[in-house]
C-alpha cells in the first residue's frame, strides 16, 4: 500500500472514477508472477471495478460528474484498423492497459482512458454489485461463448467452473446451447455449476474424454477453456469432435504443445484469448432484464485497508473462494 497523487485527466477523452467495488482477478496474480511480459514495473494493479465518475475530459460526450458506470478491463478507441472490426482487445493505442501498462484500480481513484468507450452507464435497477464483473469476468465468458459459434441445440463443454467459466457456461445456454458439461477438479465449484442450473453434467477430469462420449458420440460441438492448468489444453482438444471449435479464453503461465501430427484430420479450430469486451451495454441490459446475474460470484467482502489478506485467501483458493468485493 503506498500513497500516489490523484489521477488527472491527460487527454479529453478521459475520466477520473472514484472507485466504489473493485475486485482481485487471476490475471493480476499472473502480473505478480511475472507472466506478463508487457505488464510495467510500479504500476497499480487491477482492471475489475465499478465507480463513480468525478471528473470528465472535454471531449467525453456520453458521461459526466456523478455517473455510476462499470468500467471496461480493456482501453480502446474506437478508430483504428482493429477497433473498427470489434477487436478492442489489439487496440493501436490501447488494449488490456489498466493495471498492466497505466495505473489500475486497486486505488481510490483511477483514470479511464476514451472514456466514453471504456465506460458503461448503470441504471438504477443495477447495483453496484450487480455490475462489479461486467467489464471482464462476465465479458470473458460471453465472449468465450460467442467465439463457440453455438447453434441451438449444442453441447458445450466448459473446462474449469471458476468465475470465467460459470459465466461461459451461463452465456452458453443464453446463446442456445442444448447441454453444457462442466470439467473442474473442484466439487465445490461443479455441484455449484450444476445448482445454479449452469450446468447439466459435471466431471472431474479423470477419464472425462469417456464419460463425454456416453452423452454424445463424437464429442463436443465446442470447448470453452477457461482453466488454464497444467493438462486442460490437451482435455479440449481431446474433448472436441471433429470439425469443433476450441475457444481457449484461459492466461496460461507455460507454454502449451500443439499435437499436429496427432489431431491431424480432426480439423479443429483453435481461437485464443484475450477477451474482445465489446458487449458491456448489452450485458448490463440482460442483468436489468434478469436475464444474467453474476451476483452469486462474491463469495467474500475485504475493505480496501486488508487488500493484502484478500489477495492471500484468493491466490490459495481456499475457503471456497470465488472472487472477492473490496470495498471502498
Amino acid at each position: 500500500m503506498v500513497e500516489k497523487p490523484l489521477p488527472v485527466i491527460q487527454r479529453h477523452t478521459d475520466a477520473v472514477i472514484k472507485v466504489t467495488l473493485s475486485s482481485i482477478c487471476t490475471s493480476d496474480l499472473h502480473i505478480i508472477h511475472g507472466c506478463v511480459p508487457a505488464a510495467k514495473d510500479g504500476v497499480v494493479l487491477g482492471h475489475e471495478f465499478v465507480g463513480e465518475v468525478v471528473e470528465a475530459g472535454s471531449a467525453v460526450k456520453n458521461f459526466k460528474k456523478g455517473d455510476r458506470v462499470s468500467v471496461n478491463c480493456e482501453t480502446f478507441c474506437g478508430e483504428c484498423f482493429f477497433c473498427k472490426r470489434g477487436f478492442i482487445n489489439n487496440c493501436i493505442d490501447g488494449g488490456w492497459e489498466l493495471g498492466c501498462k497505466i495505473d489500475g484500480c486497486q486505488a481510490e481513484y483511477v483514470r479511464v482512458p476514451f472514456a466514453d468507450n471504456g465506460l458503461t452507464k448503470l441504471p438504477d435497477s443495477v447495483s453496484y454489485e450487480n455490475a462489479l464483473f461486467v467489464g471482464d469476468i462476465l465479458s470473458s465468458g460471453y465472449w468465450g461463448a460467442e467465439l463457440c459459434e453455438i447453434k441451438r441445440g449444442d453441447t458445450i463443454a466448459v473446462i474449469g467452473a471458476g468465475p470465467v467459466g460459470l459465466c461461459a457456461m451461463q452465456c452458453a445456454k443464453l446463446s442456445g446451447a442444448g447441454k453444457i458439461i462442466a470439467i473442474d477438479i473442484n466439487e465445490q465449484r461443479l455441484e455449484l455449476a450444476k445448482n445454479l442450473g449452469f450446468a447439466d453434467f459435471i466431471f472431474k477430469p479423470e477419464n472425462c474424454e469417456e464419460k463425454i462420449r456416453t452423452i454424445t458420440k463424437y464429442g463436443v460441438d465446442a470447448v470453452i477453456e477457461a482453466a488454464g492448468g497444467e493438462n486442460t489444453f490437451e482435455i479440449a482438444y481431446k474433448i472436441a469432435r471433429p470439425n469443433a471449435v476450441v475457444a481457449l479464453v484461459a492466461m496460461y503461465e507455460k507454454n502449451q504443445i500443439l499435437p499436429l501430427p496427432e489431431m491431424y484430420g480432426k480439423n479443429l479450430i483453435f481461437k485464443t484469448g484475450g477477451v474482445d469486451a465489446v458487449h458491456s451495454k448489452d450485458l448490463v441490459n440482460l442483468i436489468c432484464e434478469g436475464k444474467i446475474t453474476t451476483d452469486f460470484l462474491i463469495t467474500h467482502r475485504f475493505s480496501f485497508d486488508s487488500i493484502k489478506d484478500a489477495y492471500r485467501l484468493f491466490e490459495e483458493k481456499s475457503e471456497n473462494c470465488l472472487k472477492i468485493a473490496l470495498q471502498y
